[in-house]
């Protein structure tokens, strides 16, 4: 599993070079809030087909080939991000990249394949790290090749350094990635995407993590993708301290996710720690509008990414658990594919409601549904007690 740790998190580092940068290559053809959060979520919106039908198909023909595919596609994206000059193909290049993106549920089929229940937490936990090692790296780099100048910022060299890193993971993987999928676990139909999505939610266990795992994500993606918009206009922030914080992010996911999430799923279960990350989440959201100078802002996204740190590799774990080997990367496709809607949903309101009420209002919004989701959390800690 080693191998596979380094490969996604190597292209993740290209993932995080560009994604605090996006707003920036938007603003530059002058796009709208809304506008900018829309081109945002083309990414979820390719990535919600996309999960399921790489999943599934992970199930027949490997794990190892439809990883190499999907970063195929994250290479020519990135590619034609840079040479973009017109609105439209960021979003075009943004779609691309999501149908890449996919490969999440062939990963976390990987890391189901080669550990037991018992060690799977602390496996996904891995998987998490690497988003948080990308998110350490990437964004600096990012920042530091664009500048701090938000009217100016130089936006090309970035999206082809994350070309790059997508190019090496692609080597890495083609020479050095053993499959592990045996030919006895492989299945022998694709079902259809409905079918599939109709199977996971007769469950219903399954039915409440993949709703739970849908409007945590929905609600953090709304912050996410506002954030550089809300810290350009409330502190006059650009590529590089807004890269910061996502720095600062990336280094706590990997202290919680590559360092703790393990002992901690031994000690607690897997449903205590997202019942405790729904409650962090809920609380980081309710604080940031009330940050008005760089430590109350570094207060509430600790909340936010301890909160998130403990509670994805968990109802991934959970999620896995319930699917035999031979659909594991169908059901975790349907599960991605719900955080991809979400991360439609999240950004579109957020952007709306951050067009029509202010700055503030999409945190507020999002704090809302997150105290409304530990309801749901309590659930699904006492059914897994």
């Amino acid at each position: 599993m080693g191998i596979l740790f380094f490969i996604v998190f190597i292209d993740l580092v290209g993932f995080g070079v560009v994604i605090p940068l996006l707003p920036y290559y938007a603003l530059s053809f002058h796009a709208s809030p809304f506008a900018v959060t829309m081109m945002l979520a083309c990414y979820s919106l390719a990535q919600f087909f996309s999960s399921p039908l790489l999943g599934r198909l992970s199930d027949r023909i490997g794990r190892k080939p439809v990883i190499l595919a999907s970063l195929v596609c994250s290479i020519a994206a990135y590619i034609w991000l840079g040479f973009a000059t017109q609105l439209w193909m960021l979003y075009g290049a943004r779609l691309l990249a999501g149908a890449g993106a996919g490969n999440i549920s062939a990963a976390q089929a990987y890391v189901a394949d080669v550990t037991p229940p018992s060690q799977r937490a602390k496996g996904m936990g891995m998987i998490g790290a690497a988003f948080g090692l990308g998110f350490t790296l990437g964004p600096a780099m990012g920042g530091l090749l664009a500048g701090g100048d938000p009217n100016s910022p130089h936006l090309a060299w970035p999206a082809f350094l994350a070309a790059g890193f997508s190019a090496l993971a692609f080597v890495l993987a083609a020479i050095l990635l053993k499959e592990s999928l045996t030919h006895e676990s492989r299945s022998n139909a694709l079902e259809g995407r409905l079918a599939a999505a109709k199977k996971v939610f007769t469950l219903p266990s399954l039915r409440l993590l993949i709703l739970l795992f849908f409007t945590i994500t929905a609600a953090f993606s709304g912050m996410e993708t506002t954030f550089a918009l809300w810290a350009h206009e409330g502190f006059g922030w650009g590529p590089i301290q807004v890269g910061g914080i996502f720095f600062y992010v990336g280094v706590l996911l990997v202290a919680v996710q590559g360092g703790l999430i393990g002992k901690l799923s031994k000690r607690f279960g897997e449903a205590n720690l997202v019942f405790a990350g729904s409650i962090l989440i809920a609380l980081g959201l309710f604080g940031l509008p009330f940050a008005t100078v760089l430590w109350g802002v570094l207060a509430a996204t600790t909340l936010l990414t301890c909160g998130l740190a403990l509670l994805n590799p968990s109802i991934n774990s959970l999620i896995s658990q319930e699917a035999g080997a031979h659909e594991r990367g169908g059901v975790l496709g349907v599960a991605q594919s719900a955080a991809s809607l979400a991360r439609i949903v999240g950004p579109a309101v957020a952007g709306a409601v951050y067009t029509g009420f202010g700055r503030n209002a999409p945190y507020f919004l999002a704090a809302a549904v997150m105290a409304a989701m530990v309801v749901p959390a309590l659930r699904v800690r006492r059914a897994h007690r």
